[in-house]
């Protein structure tokens, strides 16, 4: 997982995702954006959901916690998030089925390290009250607020029917092009040191191995359309004063 997720963070400085600012014919058959990201998302919610209710450990309260962050994380972006877009944009499938596959192989690979493969006594109650955890979890809702927040601040651009472009100002947008990715990215950073495990720690790299390309082709598409206004801004791509 951990080569793979090198060889896809080296494609992608090539290769842009035709999905979003950057949709392009060229993917394929595209279906609306709404339903693509529900379809693409709402996989590993479930998968994960049946991990955790066939799993012998079931019931440990530690477990119970970690999968339901996990699995907050999901229901937001599988049945709130695509239930909030505007507009009339498309999805390609072809994004979809990768995006599908990426999300279930994670999910396999933290499923699998939680409910079958993490020795007994690795997760007792106790981990509960760890600073491990705790400082997991405060990084991890930071992280959810910030991906929240930037969504919202990106819906509020276009007025119904406007399909133009506008530059997203306010929040962690002062500091990088893409505070929606940034969100994420620190979500799962929250997440890896909260379980404390070297699945956490692969999620968090194939997290910036997918979304780090692309806000880098984004901020090139921002400084295309918006010239000297975007560049003048001094943003990053999607970590603040740093990449």
């Amino acid at each position: 997982m951990v080569v793979l997720a090198c060889i896809v963070f080296i494609a992608l400085q090539r290769i842009t995702p035709g999905y979003g600012i950057a949709y392009d014919r060229k993917w394929g058959p595209a279906i609306s954006n709404r339903l693509g990201w529900i379809i693409m998302e709402a996989p590993v919610f479930f998968a994960m959901l049946a991990m955790w209710l066939l799993s012998p450990r079931r019931g440990e309260p530690t477990l119970i916690v970690m999968t339901s962050l996990f699995l907050l994380h999901y229901f937001q972006r599988s049945f709130i998030f695509p239930l909030l877009i505007k507009g009339k944009s498309k999805m390609p499938l072809s994004i979809i089925l990768s995006g599908i596959t990426f999300n279930m192989l994670n999910g396999y690979m933290i499923g699998g390290w939680f409910f079958y493969l993490n020795p007994a006594p690795q997760y007792p109650v106790e981990w509960l009250y760890s600073p491990l955890f705790i400082l997991g979890c405060v990084v991890f809702f930071i992280g959810m607020a910030i991906n929240i927040h930037s969504d919202a601040i990106i819906r509020s651009l276009r007025s119904p029917g406007d399909t133009r472009h506008y530059i997203p100002r306010g929040g962690m947008y002062r500091y990088v092009t893409s505070a929606n990715y940034l969100g994420e990215l620190t979500e799962w950073v929250g997440f890896a040191i909260l379980t404390w495990s070297l699945p956490g720690v692969v999620f968090v790299l194939w997290t910036f191995a997918n979304l780090a390309p692309r806000a880098r082709a984004t901020h090139k598409k921002y400084i295309s359309m918006f010239g000297e206004e975007y560049s003048s801004l001094n943003r990053h791509y999607i970590i603040p004063f740093i990449y």
